[in-house]
């Protein structure tokens, strides 16, 4: 999505990365929402380390309420979250936040994307990151699932 093409309507998210507005997971994710006819975008915050604890530590009085990670922030975000859910606390891990009524809620969709794969051995991590980026787009908007676009989502 184009900055011209966002409306007072349009849903909008948060990627946090060094690289968020170039990244792969901002580009799987608005394909997927484009694909499915969504008007959704993510918005991409570049930050360095050293703006890290800033962000985090004021997130939760942000307007921001969804959140996804880059892979260089998944970890280190954990120490920030009030709650994680199982995946996310045994892996110590967080793909992305949700903030509800003020808490960082942290999750990881490994468990999630292991039910769809059935040869570990055909997957790569390109893959996985379009399959997380799927399942984010289903939880947070509503779009459908579908293993066949990740090729084109690719």
């Amino acid at each position: 999505m184009k900055p011209e093409e966002i409306k007072p309507d349009t849903e909008l998210c948060t990627i946090l990365g060094f690289n968020a507005q170039t990244g792969n997971c901002r580009r799987y994710f608005n394909r997927c929402l484009k694909t499915n006819e969504i008007n959704a975008t993510a918005i991409a915050l570049n930050i360095k380390d050293e703006h890290f604890h800033y962000t985090m530590e004021n997130l939760a009085q942000s307007r921001v309420t969804r959140m996804m990670l880059e892979h260089e922030f998944c970890e280190n975000v954990v120490g920030y979250c009030d709650e994680l859910d199982a995946c996310a606390e045994a892996k110590k891990f967080v793909d992305f936040v949700e903030v509800n009524d003020g808490k960082i809620i942290g999750y990881c969709l490994d468990d999630a994307i292991d039910e769809y794969i059935e040869n570990p051995a055909f997957i790569d991590e390109r893959i996985r990151l379009a399959m997380k980026m799927m399942l984010l787009s289903n939880r947070w908007y509503n779009a459908k699932i579908d293993m066949d676009l990740i090729p084109t989502m690719i």
